[in-house]
């Protein structure tokens, strides 16, 4: 995918009509909405269109709806649905969701300026700029859990993202929109339509303000039924249609096999083994969605590698014309939006020191949006340069563990579960010599012992790693700085700072070590020499040693360990865990309960544990049941 090296953000003019403000933009010459009633127009074509009305008011329990839209613009479209949703949706656990494309997104403040014209919009576009993402390409997930809704937005070239997309959700209906075919003829190229027709399914409907030939010879030639009724205002029609499913294709359709599983009908039990940051936040993910679910752990929450004091959220950023597919840069930033729901959140900049690559490293300041990654002025004598990354944070992992297991929907249990039994429809979970629970769909997040639950598993190497705490009154850094330079450091509270972490691969043993502590501080005495004399001799700090496991291509895995199977297995996160879990948890959702997934299918992929071996199944009992 041929992204080009920043996201360039809509270049407006503005235009008074009837004391109404209208943008207009400069790239492609069109306004971004109706003269006569933008609105207006909007729900005559787009959501009576699709008849919208309807179809959200028969949502049954747990079904899970979605649209795409071909040009998010200024979000109107999103905004009318949104709040149709709110007017029709049965009180019941389904949900909307939203997916739209967009090459030349609004600034925040044109955004803003553009949606001051819809007072009853208002509250829900307030909602929406909280959560506009940066510009930076790829697929940014904006969740509202309290309104049962969700926009995946991605910004970059239609032509090159709707056939990066994955299929997990057919999409149910699509708003065909963007600028007139004249004026932005790249949007409406059959390449774009065929990939949108993909993502599609029987039963889908769509809807347009364009007739355009290009538009219906496409849609004919998938076999998809289109009438023209009357259009908006002054436009004589517009274009409605819908791919109907018919005895000869019904044994086809995607629709009709999510079905059978029973998906989208009912309450969920989940069940997850391993109750580590990835089993967490999978928890968190699953019960967001009304299903119940129920962590099983040996002995306590966080006993593992999550157990720190303190996590660093410290991406290390890649070139930006590989954002939109960088596992670490897309987690980075859907880490930020999940986390800053908790309380156990604290937001910080990291000043990352250049020590390898320095030119690299630096020159992510000229490719960057500038209120991301800034130069930066050390606070800390050093020799080396470094960079300010001003969008990051750290997490407490027991407050956050506190705060996942209050959700009412989430349970722990102490067990050691010994092996998983497929059973009408159902897993068996067995400890000892009794079936101890029986659950919808499982999910083993056990690190490297995820593989004593199969008769097979991809192979994750032990890594171990060290961190140190210390008093440092003396010289106390700032509660929301941080820095990397290899290691890291900063302040775990007032008046004490952590510092990290050793990292031996191929090692199991955990037991404090002082050579460890020694390592830690030679690490930050080698970047910030006068500042490290400040600190108490290593004999004095204490510390935590914990084995993370570590994939052979460094990705994690991530989804169903054979084809329809009702198993999963999330683990392999390494030194990330907790930049990588939240994302990977949505992933894991859209792949066990048939969602729109937030990556592309290339990235999906390196993450699908049956990459390294193709038949993988669940280890028998030691007892017949």
């Amino acid at each position: 995918m041929n992204v080009s090296n920043r996201i360039q953000t809509a270049e407006l003019d503005w235009e008074f009509v009837d004391g109404i403000e209208i943008p207009i933009s400069k790239q492609f010459g069109d306004v971004y909405f109706s003269k006569d009633n933008g609105l207006l127009e909007t729900r005559h074509v787009f959501l009576n269109g699709n008849d919208l009305s309807e179809r959200l008011a028969n949502l049954k329990e747990f079904e899970y709806f979605s649209v795409g839209e071909t040009g998010f613009g200024t979000g109107l479209n999103i905004l009318a649905l949104w709040q149709l949703w709110q007017q029709v949706r049965p009180n019941n656990q389904s949900h909307l969701h939203a997916i739209s494309v967009e090459k030349f997104p609004l600034s925040k403040a044109d955004l803003i300026r553009a949606l001051n014209v819809w007072d009853e919009l208002k509250p829900l576009a307030d909602q929406l700029i909280e959560q506009y993402p940066l510009p930076i390409a790829g697929c940014h997930r904006l969740t509202f859990p309290k309104e049962r809704f969700s926009i995946d937005l991605w910004l970059g070239d239609a032509q090159e993202i709707f056939p990066s997309m994955a299929k997990t959700k057919a999409v149910n209906a699509w708003f065909l929109d963007g600028f007139a075919p004249s004026c932005n003829p790249d949007m409406w190229e059959q390449n774009v339509l065929n990939n949108i027709v993909r993502l599609s399914d029987y039963g889908t409907t769509f809807a347009s303000f364009s007739v355009a030939g290009i538009l219906k010879r496409g849609l004919k030639a998938h076999g998809i039924d289109i009438s023209r009724p009357r259009g908006f205002g002054h436009k004589r029609e517009m274009l409605k249609a819908v791919w109907k499913l018919s005895e000869t294709n019904e044994e086809q359709s995607q629709l009709k096999q999510i079905d059978s599983l029973g998906l989208g009908t009912e309450q969920q039990h989940i069940a997850i083994v391993g109750a580590g940051i990835a089993g967490l936040t999978a928890a968190w993910a699953f019960a967001a969605r009304g299903h119940q679910v129920t962590l099983y752990e040996q002995t306590e929450a966080l006993s593992g590698a999550s157990g720190n004091p303190l996590a660093l959220l410290n991406p290390k950023l890649c070139p930006i014309e590989q954002s939109h597919e960088h596992l670490m840069t897309l987690s980075w930033q859907h880490a930020l939006n999940f986390y800053k729901n908790f309380k156990a959140f604290r937001p910080l900049q990291i000043q990352q020191i250049a020590l390898k690559n320095a030119d690299e490293l630096l020159d992510l300041v000229n490719q960057y949006p500038a209120q991301v990654v800034t130069n930066s002025t050390n606070l800390l004598d050093t020799n080396y340069s470094s960079i300010l990354l001003t969008e990051a944070g750290s997490v407490s992992p027991h407050q956050l563990r506190d705060e996942i297991l209050q959700h009412p929907l989430i349970a722990l249990k102490i067990a050691h579960v010994k092996a998983l039994v497929p059973f009408e429809n159902k897993v068996q979970l067995h400890a000892d010599n009794e079936v101890i629970a029986e659950a919808d769909h499982v999910v083993v997040c056990c690190a490297r012992e995820s593989a004593a639950l199969f008769e097979s598993y991809p192979q994750l190497k032990p890594i171990r790693g060290q961190v140190s705490w210390v008093n440092n009154t003396i010289a106390p850094l700032r509660l929301n700085e941080a820095y990397s330079y290899g290691g890291y450091c900063m302040q775990l509270d007032a008046s004490q700072m952590i510092l990290g972490a050793s990292f031996y691969p191929n090692r199991e043993d955990q037991d404090v070590l002082i050579e460890d502590h020694v390592h830690n501080f030679e690490l930050i005495h080698s970047v910030f020499p006068k500042y490290a004399e400040k600190l108490p001799s290593p004999s004095t700090w204490q510390g935590r040693a914990s084995i993370r496991a570590q994939s052979l291509d460094y990705f994690p895995l991530v989804g169903k360990m054979l084809e329809n199977s009702r198993i999963s297995t999330f683990a392999g996160l390494g030194s990330k865990g907790f930049l990588f879990a939240p994302l990977c948890s949505e992933i894991l959702v859209a792949l066990m309960l048939g969602e729109a997934c937030p990556v592309p299918d290339r990235l999906l992929q390196k993450l699908n544990p049956q990459r390294f071996q193709k038949k993988v199944k669940p280890k028998k009992p030691y007892f017949k049941p």
